[in-house]
Protein backbone atom coordinates (compact mmCIF):
# COMPACT_ATOMS: atom_id res chain seq x y z
CA UNK A 1 0.00 0.00 0.00
CA UNK A 2 1.23 3.49 -1.14
CA UNK A 3 0.36 7.24 -1.93
CA UNK A 4 1.45 8.75 -4.36
CA UNK A 5 2.03 12.45 -4.79
CA UNK A 6 2.57 13.83 -8.55
CA UNK A 7 4.06 17.45 -8.80
CA UNK A 8 4.27 19.96 -11.62
CA UNK A 9 8.07 21.10 -12.19
CA UNK A 10 7.15 23.79 -14.27
CA UNK A 11 5.85 25.75 -11.73
CA UNK A 12 9.37 26.29 -10.07
CA UNK A 13 7.96 26.12 -6.58
CA UNK A 14 10.04 27.18 -3.36
CA UNK A 15 10.76 23.62 -1.31
CA UNK A 16 8.48 24.83 1.48
CA UNK A 17 5.92 25.77 -1.20
CA UNK A 18 6.16 22.28 -2.70
CA UNK A 19 6.25 20.63 0.95
CA UNK A 20 2.89 22.37 1.39
CA UNK A 21 1.33 21.60 -1.88
CA UNK A 22 2.17 18.09 -1.28
CA UNK A 23 0.52 18.26 2.19
CA UNK A 24 -2.52 18.91 0.35
CA UNK A 25 -2.79 16.20 -2.01
CA UNK A 26 -1.72 13.68 0.49
CA UNK A 27 -4.97 14.65 3.04
CA UNK A 28 -7.55 15.16 0.44
CA UNK A 29 -6.82 11.71 -1.47
CA UNK A 30 -6.71 9.96 2.21
CA UNK A 31 -9.84 11.69 3.41
CA UNK A 32 -11.63 9.98 -0.18
CA UNK A 33 -9.64 6.30 0.37
CA UNK A 34 -11.90 3.49 1.90
CA UNK A 35 -11.65 2.83 5.45
CA UNK A 36 -10.03 -0.83 5.13
CA UNK A 37 -7.22 0.78 3.05
CA UNK A 38 -6.48 3.28 5.20
CA UNK A 39 -6.30 1.25 7.78
CA UNK A 40 -4.28 -1.25 6.20
CA UNK A 41 -2.08 1.66 4.69
CA UNK A 42 -1.37 2.81 7.92
CA UNK A 43 -0.47 -0.78 9.68
CA UNK A 44 2.45 -0.83 6.87
CA UNK A 45 3.94 2.44 7.71
CA UNK A 46 1.80 5.21 5.42
CA UNK A 47 4.75 4.59 2.11
CA UNK A 48 4.37 7.85 0.11
CA UNK A 49 6.45 8.79 -3.16
CA UNK A 50 6.37 11.98 -4.58
CA UNK A 51 6.79 11.88 -8.38
CA UNK A 52 7.21 15.06 -10.97
CA UNK A 53 5.51 15.95 -14.65
CA UNK A 54 6.83 18.53 -16.31
CA UNK A 55 3.67 20.72 -17.31
CA UNK A 56 -0.42 20.98 -15.90
CA UNK A 57 -1.39 19.32 -19.37
CA UNK A 58 0.68 15.84 -18.33
CA UNK A 59 -1.00 16.65 -15.17
CA UNK A 60 -4.45 16.72 -16.06
CA UNK A 61 -3.85 13.87 -18.27
CA UNK A 62 -3.19 11.86 -15.14
CA UNK A 63 -5.72 13.14 -13.34
CA UNK A 64 -8.58 12.19 -15.86
CA UNK A 65 -7.14 8.78 -16.03
CA UNK A 66 -6.81 8.16 -12.35
CA UNK A 67 -9.88 9.71 -11.49
CA UNK A 68 -11.82 6.64 -14.04
CA UNK A 69 -10.11 4.15 -11.98
CA UNK A 70 -11.18 2.89 -8.40
CA UNK A 71 -8.26 4.34 -6.68
CA UNK A 72 -9.18 8.20 -4.69
CA UNK A 73 -7.32 10.88 -6.06
CA UNK A 74 -7.55 14.69 -5.51
CA UNK A 75 -6.27 17.28 -7.72
CA UNK A 76 -4.90 20.42 -5.68
CA UNK A 77 -5.66 24.36 -6.85
CA UNK A 78 -3.62 26.60 -5.12
CA UNK A 79 -5.01 29.92 -3.74
CA UNK A 80 -2.48 32.26 -5.00
CA UNK A 81 -1.54 33.82 -1.79
CA UNK A 82 1.95 33.74 -2.37
CA UNK A 83 4.07 32.60 -4.79
CA UNK A 84 1.64 31.38 -7.78
CA UNK A 85 -1.36 33.18 -9.09
CA UNK A 86 -4.55 31.87 -8.02
CA UNK A 87 -6.40 28.90 -9.23
CA UNK A 88 -3.18 27.11 -10.62
CA UNK A 89 -3.18 23.51 -10.27
CA UNK A 90 -0.33 22.15 -8.47
CA UNK A 91 -0.44 18.77 -8.04
CA UNK A 92 -2.38 15.28 -7.80
CA UNK A 93 -2.57 13.16 -4.93
CA UNK A 94 -3.16 9.37 -5.65
CA UNK A 95 -4.27 6.82 -2.91
CA UNK A 96 -3.58 5.23 -0.58
CA UNK A 97 -3.86 2.23 -2.68
CA UNK A 98 -2.39 -1.25 -3.42
CA UNK A 99 1.56 -0.43 -4.92
CA UNK A 100 0.63 -2.27 -8.17
CA UNK A 101 -2.38 -0.50 -8.94
CA UNK A 102 -0.70 2.84 -8.26
CA UNK A 103 2.17 1.80 -10.25
CA UNK A 104 0.21 1.09 -13.63
CA UNK A 105 -0.85 4.80 -13.79
CA UNK A 106 2.61 5.90 -12.30
CA UNK A 107 5.37 3.55 -13.32
CA UNK A 108 6.74 5.75 -16.03
CA UNK A 109 7.11 8.74 -13.48
CA UNK A 110 10.66 9.86 -11.68
CA UNK A 111 11.09 11.07 -8.57
CA UNK A 112 10.84 14.66 -7.89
Amino acid sequence: MKQAIIMRTDLKMGKGKIAAQACHACLESYKKADKRKIREWEIFGQKKVVLKVSSEEELMELYYIIKESELPCSLITDAGHTQIEPSTKTCLGIGPGPDEEIDKFTGHLKLL
